[in-house]
């Protein structure tokens, strides 16, 4: 069966001297697509110059953890990247109100400029967002900030949250995105929410080398074990494990726009 990683950081330094061995890895086990969003400017830059060889996808963006140390200089790297035809998205960039490595105004001010940028190009804007256990004002304050802007095309990243925040997510038109963040407690919305998300806007991730699922190792995740949530979903939802794995790459390449042409490797059905 064909599966798709649409986050995986795999510039980041865990992957610094495999990063080409993991992704052949992830090939063999049927990931047809792999999306490397940035999450400051030398991230960005990292996941376009992988994406120029044609086997994945990048955005760029700003991540809320380092958005008060993101002046105008790194915007305007990160807007020139935006700008490319070579990148598919912004981001990955949001609001974390759980840890807030970053002031809430500045995080606030940064997700903004994405979105305005996001809803220009008309490029998906890649939304991170959590709250401290049992809050949600990240959640709320993140839907007022994507009205606000005048619903830009957004996925929103690893869900977490209430099942109200989705419906009203997927009532803006977002996409919504499942990583092994789903198996943790405290997330148990998540699978109400999977059953509740139309077919056409289902995307699933690994976010390596982060939040691995059962059977992973714990230290780093990678895009092979997507299978592991991409089956997750499939009994939540009731659906085939291979018409879901087709559903996810159709629904990759709508959300995440790139002319496919015969230098992207084959993955044949499993």
């Amino acid at each position: 069966m064909r599966l798709i990683d649409a986050h995986c950081h795999l510039q980041a330094a865990p992957f610094e001297h495999d990063a080409a061995e993991v992704l052949a890895a992830a090939r063999a086990k049927g990931v047809a697509r792999v999306l490397v969003p940035g999450y400051d400017v030398a991230s960005s830059i990292s996941a376009r110059v992988m994406a120029l060889g044609g086997e994945l996808d990048a955005s760029a963006g700003i991540h809320p953890h380092v958005a008060s140390a993101a002046g105008d200089q790194a915007w305007a790297a990160i807007e020139d990247l935006a700008r490319s035809p070579d990148t598919v998205a912004l981001g990955e960039t949001g609001l974390d109100y759980d840890r807030e490595f970053s002031p809430r105004d500045a995080q606030l001010a940064n997700l903004r400029r994405h979105l305005a940028l996001g809803r220009e190009l008309g490029k998906p804007v890649i939304l991170h967002c959590r709250s401290k256990a049992g809050a949600r004002d990240a959640q709320d304050d993140l839907l007022r900030e994507i009205e606000e802007a005048g619903r830009p095309p957004a996925v929103l990243h690893s869900f977490s949250g209430p099942v109200d925040y989705a419906e009203l997510a997927l009532e803006m038109g977002l996409a919504i995105s499942f990583s092994g963040l789903v198996f943790r407690a405290g997330e148990e919305a998540s699978a109400e929410v999977a059953r509740l998300v139309p077919d056409d806007r289902l995307l699933v991730e690994t976010d390596s080398p982060y939040l691995s699922p059962p059977g992973a190792p714990k230290r780093r995740n990678e895009p092979r074990w997507v299978s592991v949530t991409a089956s997750w979903l499939a009994q939540q939802r009731t659906d085939d494990p291979v018409a879901l794995g087709e559903t996810l790459v159709a629904n990759y390449d709508s959300v995440f726009r790139r002319a496919r042409n015969s230098s992207r490797p084959s993955v044949s059905s499993r």
